[in-house]
Parts: C-alpha cells; sequence; structure tokens
C-alpha cells in the first residue's frame, strides 16, 4: 500500500484541489472479434517471411504489408483523416539477408494536440518464420509470432483513434525482426530524425497465448521485460552508478514499475510480471533498437511461452502438432494484454513528461531534491524507497506546485528519490529516478 508522507517543508506548497476532467476508457472498446478476424487474414497471407515476395497481391511480406497500411487508412477515414500514414523504408543485408532487400515499415501518426512532438508508440512486428530462418517460401503462419502483436498495434489505433490525447500516438507495424531487428532498428532511426521525444515504447512481440507447450496454462498475467543498465550508458556514468545507483532505475525499468501499478488497479484484467532483463534469454525483440538510442522502451510478452507453436514448420510428429496456428492462440488473454496496453497508451498519450530530478544529501541530515518543470504538468509528486525495494510505494510529497524541496531528517544514503508530474486531467506520469541515468531520454539529449 502506497504511503503518504507530507514534510514541514512541504506543506503549504500543496497545489490545491481543483475539478479534474476525467480521462477516458477507451480499454473499453477493445474487440476480441476484430483481432481474431485481423489475425486469421495475416495467417492468409500463407508466409509473411521479410525474403518472402513483395509483390504477389495475396502472399508474401508484400501483400500482408499492403494490407496493414489499409487497415490504418480504414482507421483513419472513421476519425475524419486523423492519422498520418507513413512508410519508412531502407535497404538491408546482413547474415540472414543474404542479398538486398527492402524493407518497409507501416506507421500510423496521430499528432497530439498540445505536445505533438511528445510521442509514446506501440509496435509489434508483421514478418513470420518457420523453423529455417531462411526460408522464405514454406508456409509460415505467424499467428501468435507475431500476429498478435500486429493485430495489438491495429486494434489500439482503432479504439484510440476515436479519442484525442495532448501527446502523440504511434502505431507502428513492423517488418524485418525475424532477420535481425531490422524493423526496430528503422523506426527508431525514424524517431530520432523526426526529433521525436519518444516517452516510451511498448513493443509487443508474441501476446496471444496463454499454454506452455509443457502444458502449463497462465491466463492471469502479462511479462513486462525492461533493461536495468541503459544500453547508451557510457563508462563514466556505468561508474557513477556503481557508487551511486541506478543499475535498478533506468526509465524502461520505471516504465516497467508504472504499467504493473497500472495493472494493479484493474481488477478485472491482467497482472504484471516484471522480467527485470532486457529480453528473454537469449532472444531479442524490436525494443532493443530504441534502447539502444536511450529511449525508454518495454516488452510485452505471454506469461507462458509455446515453443512448439512459434519458430516451427507446420507439422505434426506422433501426436505433437507443430507450428505457429491459429488453433493455439487464446483469443481472450490476447484482448485483455490489448487492454492494458491501450489504457497504459491512453494515459501517457495525457500525463506529462518525467521531470529530470536531481538529489543532494551527502553528509547531511537533510536530502535536497531539484527537478527541471515540464510542459503540461499542473503539480509534481515526490517518491522514496528503500535501496532494496523493488517499487515506488511511498509518497514523501504529493502533487505540490514547486519544483524543489527539502526533506528534513530523511538521510539521503538510505533511500532512492524520484518524481512523477500530474496532468490538468489528473494522470500522473511514471516516476523519473534522481540518480546516474534515471532521466528520460537519451544520454546528451
Amino acid at each position: 500500500m502506497t504511503r503518504i508522507i507530507l514534510t514541514l517543508a512541504a506543506l503549504g506548497a500543496a497545489v490545491p484541489a481543483v475539478a479534474q476532467t476525467p480521462v477516458p476508457a477507451p480499454e473499453a472498446s477493445v474487440s476480441q472479434v476484430r483481432m481474431e478476424t485481423d489475425i486469421a487474414r495475416l495467417v492468409a497471407f500463407g508466409t509473411r517471411h521479410t525474403l518472402s515476395t513483395q509483390t504477389d497481391p495475396k502472399r508474401g511480406i508484400g501483400a500482408a504489408r499492403k494490407w496493414a497500411e489499409a487497415e490504418f487508412r480504414k482507421t483513419s477515414k472513421s476519425c475524419g483523416g486523423c492519422l498520418e500514414i507513413a512508410l519508412p523504408e531502407t535497404m538491408i543485408s546482413g547474415e540472414r539477408v543474404p542479398t538486398p532487400t527492402r524493407l518497409v515499415n507501416v506507421v500510423a501518426i496521430q499528432r497530439g494536440t498540445e505536445r505533438p512532438n511528445e510521442v509514446v508508440i506501440v509496435q509489434g512486428h508483421i514478418d513470420s518464420r518457420g523453423t529455417d530462418v531462411m526460408n522464405a517460401a514454406i508456409d509460415a503462419p505467424g499467428a501468435n509470432d507475431d500476429g498478435s502483436g500486429t493485430s495489438l498495434v491495429l486494434e489500439a489505433a482503432r479504439v484510440l483513434s476515436q479519442h484525442k490525447y495532448p501527446a502523440t500516438i504511434v502505431y507502428a507495424v513492423l517488418s524485418g525482426e525475424e532477420q535481425g531487428l531490422y524493423g526496430g532498428k528503422l523506426l527508431a532511426d525514424y524517431a530520432k530524425a523526426q526529433g521525436w521525444t519518444v516517452k516510451a515504447v511498448f513493443n509487443n512481440d508474441i501476446v496471444g497465448g496463454s499454454t506452455g507447450s509443457d502444458g502449463l496454462k497462465d491466463d492471469a498475467h502479462v511479462r513486462v521485460l525492461s533493461e536495468g543498465l541503459r544500453a547508451d550508458s557510457t563508462d563514466a556514468l556505468r561508474a557513477q552508478m556503481r557508487r551511486f545507483g541506478g543499475e535498478n532505475d533506468s526509465p524502461s525499468r520505471n516504465i516497467s514499475r508504472w504499467i504493473a501499478g497500472l495493472a494493479d488497479k484493474d481488477a478485472g484484467g491482467l497482472a504484471v510480471r516484471q522480467i527485470w532483463r532486457a529480453d528473454r534469454m537469449g532472444r531479442g525483440g524490436d525494443q532493443l533498437p530504441f534502447s539502444d538510442k536511450g529511449y525508454p522502451a518495454v516488452r510485452f510478452s505471454v506469461a507462458i511461452e509455446d515453443y512448439e507453436h512459434q519458430h516451427q514448420d507446420v507439422r505434426t510428429e506422433g501426436s505433437v502438432k507443430f507450428g505457429d496456428t491459429i488453433d493455439a492462440m487464446d483469443f481472450p488473454y490476447l484482448a485483455k494484454v490489448t487492454r492494458l496496453n491501450v489504457r497504459g497508451l491512453a494515459a501517457l498519450a495525457s500525463a506529462p513528461m518525467p521531470p529530470e530530478v536531481t538529489a543532494k544529501a551527502a553528509v547531511s541530515t537533510w536530502t535536497d531534491l531539484e527537478w527541471e518543470p515540464v510542459p503540461g504538468a499542473t503539480g509534481y509528486t515526490v517518491w522514496r524507497r528503500r535501496t532494496d525495494a523493488p517499487g515506488w510505494d511511498e509518497k514523501v510529497i504529493e502533487n505540490i506546485a514547486a519544483t524543489s524541496t527539502r526533506l528534513e531528517h530523511v538521510r539521503g544514503d538510505d533511500w532512492f528519490f524520484g518524481v512523477s508530474a500530474h496532468g490538468a486531467n489528473g494522470v500522473e506520469s511514471p516516476v523519473s529516478s534522481a540518480v546516474p541515468g534515471g532521466a528520460f531520454g537519451p544520454l546528451g539529449g
């Protein structure tokens, strides 16, 4: 349970109570039926392998990409043209791309009404594969990996586009994940070229199943994976983290904590099992290229993976069926993951950026905190947690207008501190930690 402690220095600094505009709950409009239809259509392309045909109108990556673009355009038409469609592309080659290949992402941009350069991204990859990652000809239905993520992105756009938000939401269908995270790299480069301030990236990869290949079932949780040490850390920053803390307080880790708290407030939804790794053991996803550039990014993935129904050719051996087919999916579960994503995206697009915070407490019986004001903020909440505590559970000062405070009789050696920002609509940002590397945004700006 969250505890609130008001210090004497903060009394009188609280923001007066004001009428707040309630934030709509768009997640209630998520349609499981639409998502089932989406995945059936994706499977019907036969294969969506990155090296498959780009010209066949019915089969392959090209046809699948054009279908996703058409879905975004339908959604934009229904909201009066509120989505801008972009098709970032590049030529790629590498270990899993033996000949230069055209790579295209399908992106829909819903511009914010107040802070359009402040961006939250939701993404999934549209490409699929079989057992042999180089086989572009064999059927590779890719229902869960990652038809589920693609469908989630399309559904999020349908639902959220019916509302307006202060910040921008970007919906992205990526190519080239299975061949080396190329779509994620392309979109991360695109975000940098646009000069976007990326608040968070939600990468959804394998989010539509609840039963593992060993028969274990978990349809009550979703995993959210996040990096601890920042991927863009320098040697100097890592040395500061080693001395003063910060190895468990990257912006991505604080996004993960925030999502878990959001999920806890929905008794009918999924609980978040935080995985404090950048990705699963020995594997990767399209959130990693964003982390590499210093953008906060997390991965949503099922609580229990089914290895017989991912990265496998469709076949039967004895009594065991292999292949990423639609019959192995759990659509009520996928709808719940989608609702959590939509709820999080709406909140982040409504809330201000988390502020950049510094703490000074050396050789003193008090702690001084200062933070930069952020656009759209009407107040800030100061948090602390024990250095061995997993999450932010103690509010020190709630919703003050000031951008600095002194915490009397609080010895900084024993605590980590952070600050969240509040918007006029009452929505609160994730916490930004007052540690080396805790600020949201790439190092060096």
